[in-house]
């Protein structure tokens, strides 16, 4: 079995390493513009990307370091070592006081831009939490307690981003419109179903086609309660997003240089290469972390009855309603979900992670990135009497890996495609 679980962290890590900031950024860069080059980064990624693109003018391009310029945000735990470029780290899924402050440098240093500069706008997932910028009108602790309710509605990430756009200073095209009349380029690296470049950190350097009525049915779908001044500020026309045709976004150019179907093919390369079939669910997939993972864990006995060699790979973003008060997130959820429907079976096993090394948590860099099942895992939940159904109740799926000893940690991985889930079904020889 120990086997079966080094091949899952090595599929695993192959989609980690096929979007990492060092690997894909260079190649997109931009030739030095006039002036200087401002570089605004932001997310889970966003000193990394900020490292790699120094690297690239100051030790292959040779320019002065003095038109090299910027500011990188990125979560606690994920800074790196910098020289041009500062770095500020920030909460992280839910903004705190340093992300306030950042956001507000970064639109003061994009409005410094001349015509003559290019501000390079490099963009990871967990952008949407890191520059945060609230509306007039919004105050710090409002916008943060909807965020807070968001998250636990079980809503996906389009739909969050939705409110997140209108409530906003920076996101939703106003960070291209602040830059303008400097021509702007923004590389992302995708964390969204779909890529999407609206949905990507709330679109800061895009038009945004969602409406301000699109936000209020948001909040109306999930039975949130807003706070005077978030009703408020949804209901007021100034805080409409950028649309497409806006005159202030047409020096605004945009590319995506990574995506979760990038990472999720060198998954599936990974276990083809050891000797296993592959079924290729899709890079997209949304849903009830539980839900996905019942009928998951149906293909693999199925494949197990049939004595399949086979490999299940999906990547998406899953979501968790929560109703409980444990610890978790939605690959952790979903690797509970498959330890409920597969114990008492052999030859299976899984592993389900967030690729930037974090699935759900405290916002802490040391929180677990997801979990691994096999028949250890089933061992120990047998022997400890400990029954999926109860922590699944309370949304305490930390608790019980912590018990069996199968979270999987990796720290933070500097880049962010989504969650990249593994179901092994090894016959026995």
């Amino acid at each position: 079995m120990t086997d079966t679980r080094s091949l899952l962290r090595a599929i695993f890590d192959a989609a980690v390493a096929a979007a990492h900031p060092d690997r894909i950024l260079a190649q997109h860069l931009p030739p030095p513009p006039k002036g200087r080059i401002v570089v605004l980064a932001t997310g889970k990624g966003g000193a990394a990307l900020a490292a790699a693109a120094e690297r690239h003018y100051l030790d292959t391009i040779k320019i002065d370091p003095s038109r090299l310029t910027g500011l990188a945000t990125t979560r606690h735990g994920h800074g790196v070592a910098t020289r041009s470029i500062e770095v500020i780290e920030a909460g992280h899924p839910v903004p705190d006081e340093a992300g306030l402050a950042a956001a507000d440098r970064t639109l003061r240093i994009a409005r410094g831009a001349n015509g003559d500069d290019l501000v390079l706008v490099l963009i990871s997932g967990g952008g949407s939490a890191n520059w945060f910028a609230p509306a007039e009108g919004v105050g710090f602790k409002q916008k943060q307690q909807m965020n807070r309710a968001l998250l636990r509605s079980g809503a996906p990430i389009g739909d969050i981003n939705t409110v997140r756009k209108h409530l906003s200073r920076i996101k939703g095209g106003r960070l291209a419109r602040a830059a303008y009349p400097a021509q702007t380029v923004t590389l992302a690296i995708s964390d969204v179903p779909h890529d999407d470049p609206a949905v990507i950190a709330s679109g800061p350097t895009v038009p945004d086609p969602s409406t301000l009525a699109d936000a209020r049915a948001v909040i109306a779908k999930y039975k949130l309660t807003p706070d005077a001044e978030i009703a408020a500020a949804l209901a007021d026309p100034q805080n409409e997003s950028c649309k497409p045709g806006d005159a202030e976004l047409s020096a605004a150019r945009y590319a995506i240089i990574a995506r979760p179907r990038d990472s999720l093919d060198a998954a599936v390369r990974t276990a083809r290469q050891a000797g296993y079939e592959t079924i290729d669910i899709g890079a997209d997939l949304e849903g009830e972390a539980r839900e996905v993972a019942a009928a998951h864990a149906q293909l693999a006995l199925k494949a197990k009855a049939e004595g399949k060699k086979l490999a299940i790979l999906s990547g998406g973003e899953l979501t968790v309603t929560v109703t409980g008060n444990g610890r978790g997130g939605p690959n952790q959820e979903y690797a509970l979900t498959l330890a409920l429907h597969l114990r008492g079976t052999t030859g299976i096993s899984a592993l389900a992670a967030d690729t930037d090394g974090a699935d759900g948590g405290a916002g802490s860099a040391s929180d677990p990135a997801g979990a691994i099942i096999d028949a250890r895992t089933l061992d120990a939940m047998s022997a400890k009497q400990l029954d999926p159904a109860d922590y699944l109740a309370n949304n305490d799926a930390t608790s019980f890996f912590e018990t069996t000893g199968d979270l999987v940690h990796t720290g933070p991985t500097m880049t962010n495609v989504n969650d990249i889930r593994v179901i092994l079904v090894t016959p026995s020889s």
